[in-house]
C-alpha cells in the first residue's frame, strides 16, 4: 500500500512473510500528537498517488480534522474535503464524485464515509480517529473498501477487544509515552452533586480567565440544566451543544466557544473526542458514573492542553447509591491522573470488562470460563500457527525429590499469599529472580524453615532442568532418573561418552532415561543438593 507509514518497515523486518497491509494500533495520550503521526503518514500516502481516509466519531471533530488538514498540508498541491451533516447534500454528492475520480487526497468523514456510495479511485491508508467510538462492523466494513488498504488506528484509551489483539500479536501497537513539553498532570476530584462546589469550580476557572465545560449527557434535561447554571453562575456566557441541534445551530456554539465568545459549554458527550481548545481547562462531568472508563477518560482530556493547570470534577448522585464497576471505574480514573496513564487505564478496563470475541462483534466480554492466562497462551499460539512459526514447546520439568519442599502454614499463615509465592517460583526463569522472591518472603515473615530453603533448591534445579528441555527429575533408593525426551538440548555424542566412562555409575535406558546410581541413603536434606550435581 502507498500509505508506509512510519512502522510499516518494522511490521515487514519482523515476519519473514511478504510485507502485508499495515494494521497498526497508535496508543497516545489525549493531546500527545496522535493526529500528527496520522497527518505525517496521509502526507506520505499522498506522496505514493494514493488516497487517504479519515475516520473520526463526530461531526465537530470532522470540521476540526479538516481545518488542522488544511493548515498543516498549506502550500502542497493536496485536495483535503470533508463529509458530514454539516455539508450540504449538494457540496457532499460533488466531494465523493471527485473522490471516486481521484480528485481528492485526503477525504475526512463521519460513519458517512462507510456507506455504500462512497468509493474511490485508488484508496492507499485509512486512519481510524478514537477507534473506541466505532464499531467493530464499522470498522470491518472499512477495511472492506480495499483488501490492500493500510489502516493506522488512533486511540488514548483502546476498547478492550483491541487492545487484546494488540498485546496478544494480533495487531501492532505503538505507544507514545511522552508528554509535550511544559504540558501538567490534570487534577481529578471525585464529589457527589453538591450547587456550591459546581458554583466554586465554574467561578475559579472564569477568575484566571479561562473557560469551562461542563457535561450532562441527558438531551432531555439539557435546558432545565442550562436554567440551573445560568442561576448558579448569573455572570457566566453559557452555550449549550448536542447531536440533535441543527447543523448550522451546532458549528455556531462550537465556533463561539473557540472565539471566547462563550464563558462555560453545556454540552452531551459530544465534545468527547479530540477537540482541541487550550483555554478550557476546568471541566465538569455530571452524572459520571454513568460513562464507561474510556469515556470518561476521553472526556478529561479534554481540558490540560496548555500550560495551565487544569482540573476535573466528576460528580454522582447525592442520594443514589453507585454500581460496584462504575465505583471501580471512577476509583481507577482518580488514581491514573498523571501524564500518560491511558494505556494503563485501558489494561483496567480489559480487567473489568473482559477481553470480548476476537472473531465476532463484541467489543467487551467474560473469559472467566478458562482463565485470562490460557486464554492469552492459547492466542499466541493460533497467531504463531497463522505467521507460519514453528509451535514454541514450554517444558515445565516434574521434579520429585524426598525432601519437604513447601512454603509451610505457620510461617506464612494467609493461603492467598502462598498461592501468590508459588505462582512467581514456578514463573521465575533465573537464579536471580529465586533469589529475590526468597528475599521478599524472608523480609516480610522472617527466618526461613528449612523446608523453605529446600523449595528454593528444588526450584533453581527446574531452572536448570528447563534450560536443557529434561522433562522430569525424580530420586529412588540409592538413584537419580532423569527423563530426557527426545528434546533434550544435550550433546548425544558426549553423554554417550560419558556414559561409557562412568563404569556403570550412569545408564541410557531405551526410553531416554538416564539412571544416575547414588551411594547409599544420604543424610537428611542431600537429595535436593545431590540432585543438582548431575544437572
Amino acid at each position: 500500500g502507498g500509505g508506509s507509514a512510519p512502522g510499516v518497515e518494522r511490521t515487514a523486518a519482523r515476519a519473514e512473510a511478504p510485507p502485508g497491509p499495515m494494521d497498526r494500533l497508535v496508543c497516545g495520550d489525549v493531546g500527545y500528537g496522535k493526529t500528527e503521526v496520522a497527518m505525517r503518514a496521509a502526507m506520505l500516502a499522498v506522496l505514493a498517488k494514493k488516497q487517504v481516509a479519515v475516520l473520526v466519531p463526530t461531526t465537530v471533530l470532522a470540521a476540526q480534522h479538516e481545518r488542522t488538514f488544511r493548515e498543516r498540508f498549506k502550500g502542497y498541491p493536496v485536495r483535503i474535503e470533508a463529509v458530514s451533516r454539516m455539508k450540504t447534500p449538494e457540496q457532499v454528492r460533488a466531494v465523493l464524485r471527485d473522490a471516486a475520480d481521484g480528485k481528492v487526497d485526503v477525504l475526512v468523514g463521519t460513519h458517512r464515509l462507510l456507506a455504500s456510495d462512497v468509493s474511490f479511485k485508488d484508496l492507499g491508508l485509512v486512519v481510524v480517529d478514537e477507534e473506541q467510538r466505532f464499531g467493530v462492523a464499522h470498522k470491518e466494513r472499512l477495511k472492506k473498501l480495499r483488501r490492500l488498504v493500510d489502516v493506522l488506528t488512533l486511540t488514548a484509551t483502546p476498547i478492550p477487544r483491541t487492545l487484546h489483539m494488540s498485546l496478544g500479536g494480533v495487531r501492532d501497537l505503538s505507544i507514545i509515552a511522552t508528554p509535550p513539553e511544559d504540558r501538567r498532570a490534570i487534577r481529578t476530584f471525585l464529589l457527589k452533586f453538591d450547587p456550591s462546589a459546581v458554583r466554586e469550580a465554574i467561578e475559579n476557572e472564569l477568575s484566571r480567565g479561562g473557560q469551562v465545560y461542563f457535561v450532562h449527557n441527558r438531551v432531555r434535561s439539557i435546558g432545565s440544566m442550562e436554567k440551573f447554571l445560568r442561576e448558579l453562575v448569573p455572570k457566566a456566557r453559557i452555550g449549550v451543544a448536542h447531536g440533535q441541534m441543527g447543523e448550522g445551530k451546532l458549528e455556531e456554539v462550537m465556533a463561539r466557544f473557540v472565539n471566547r465568545e462563550v464563558d462555560v459549554l453545556l454540552a452531551t458527550s459530544i465534545v468527547e473526542s479530540g477537540l482541541d481548545i487550550p483555554t478550557a481547562n476546568t471541566i465538569v462531568v455530571n452524572r459520571a458514573d454513568a460513562f464507561g472508563l474510556a469515556q470518561l477518560y476521553q472526556i478529561r482530556g479534554r481540558v490540560g492542553r496548555s500550560r495551565e493547570r487544569a482540573y476535573a470534577y466528576l460528580l454522582v448522585p447525592a442520594r443514589r447509591q453507585v454500581t460496584k464497576d462504575a465505583r471501580k471505574r471512577l476509583e481507577v480514573l482518580q488514581r491514573f491522573s498523571e501524564l500518560g496513564a491511558g494505556f494503563r487505564i485501558a489494561s483496567h478496563d480489559l480487567e473489568i470488562r473482559g477481553a470480548g470475541n476476537l472473531l465476532g462483534k463484541d467489543q467487551s466480554g467474560h473469559i472467566e470460563a478458562i482463565g485470562f492466562e490460557l486464554y492469552s497462551e492459547l492466542l499466541e499460539e493460533a497467531v504463531r500457527e497463522l505467521r507460519g512459526e514453528p509451535p514454541r514447546e514450554e517444558i515445565d520439568p516434574d521434579v520429585q525429590l524426598p525432601v519437604p519442599a513447601i512454603i509451610p502454614d505457620l510461617y506464612m499463615p494467609d493461603v492467598h499469599q502462598r498461592l501468590y509465592f508459588y505462582k512467581r517460583f514456578a514463573q521465575a526463569a533465573t537464579d536471580e529472580e529465586l533469589d529475590e522472591i526468597r528475599a521478599e518472603i524472608v523480609d516480610r515473615c522472617g527466618d526461613p524453615p528449612e523446608e523453605l530453603d529446600a523449595l528454593c533448591a528444588v526450584m533453581a534445579l527446574k531452572v536448570r532442568l528447563r534450560a536443557l528441555s529434561i522433562r522430569a527429575l525424580e530420586a529412588g533408593p540409592g538413584r537419580l532418573v532423569f527423563t530426557l525426551g527426545d528434546s533434550a538440548a544435550l550433546d548425544p555424542f558426549l553423554l554417550a561418552k560419558h556414559v561409557q566412562a562412568s563404569g556403570g555409575a550412569l545408564r541410557l535406558t531405551p526410553e531416554m532415561k538416564l539412571v544416575a546410581t547414588t551411594s547409599p541413603a544420604p543424610p537428611k536434606g542431600a537429595p535436593g543438593r545431590a540432585g543438582g550435581k548431575p544437572a
